[in-house]
Formats: structure tokens, C-alpha cells, sequence
């Protein structure tokens, strides 16, 4: 199986926009299970009660650099972009380029695959 890193948007303005946000990041993960991948993705773990807070700007980068380590061991580096690509995401994304880890962008909702890329 491949090691894959799911970068799906996270932050917003409101708690009810990371929720909506988490259940984008979990179809994500359904998604690549489906594709016989083993998907990890960071925020989905580290932004819980009793761990990380992604509104304290502190928790947040904590956060994103631990997820950068896991992701440095990744096979791929699956971008799943039909919400946009959130400053973490483009943050990633530079890490993985940078790193010459492969990058593809992915979307759940049909209407977007056409301009899906690599």
C-alpha cells in the first residue's frame, strides 16, 4: 500500500466550518482507502478535544509541522481540492515540492475531475 498524505483544507472562520471542513477531510480518506492506499491525515488527528486547538494560532503550527514530518515519509502527497487550497495546503505542497515527493491534485465531486492534474 502506498503511504499517503491527505491535504484537505482545515481552518475557518468558525468551529462549524473546521466540522463541515472534517467531514470533506474523511470522505478524503474514504477515498484514497478505496484506492487501496493507506491515507494519514494530521488534522483530522491532531485537531481534537483534548490535544490541539486549530483556532490558537500556536496549536495550529504545532500541528502543521508535526503533520509535515509524517508527510516527509509519504509515498504521495494526495491534494483534494474541490474546497480550495488553504494557506496549510500550499504550505504542504511547498514542503513536498521541495522534497521532490509526488504531488496529486484530486477531487470527490465529479464536476471538478476535469481539472484535476498532477
Amino acid at each position: 500500500m502506498l503511504l499517503v498524505v491527505i491535504e484537505s483544507p482545515l481552518g475557518a472562520h468558525t468551529r462549524a466550518g473546521i466540522l463541515k471542513n472534517k467531514e470533506y477531510a474523511k470522505r478524503a480518506m474514504l477515498d484514497s482507502l478505496s484506492r487501496g492506499e493507506a491515507p494519514y491525515a494530521s488534522h483530522l488527528l491532531f485537531d481534537q478535544e483534548g490535544l490541539l486547538d486549530d483556532t490558537n494560532p500556536t496549536e495550529r503550527q504545532i500541528g502543521i509541522l508535526a503533520g509535515f514530518a509524517w508527510g516527509a515519509k509519504a509515498d504521495l502527497i494526495a491534494v483534494y481540492s474541490d474546497l480550495g487550497i488553504s494557506l496549510g495546503m500550499r504550505l504542504a505542497i511547498e514542503r513536498a515540492t521541495k522534497a521532490g515527493q509526488s504531488i496529486e491534485y484530486r477531487y470527490l465531486n465529479k464536476d471538478n475531475e476535469s481539472h484535476a492534474s498532477r
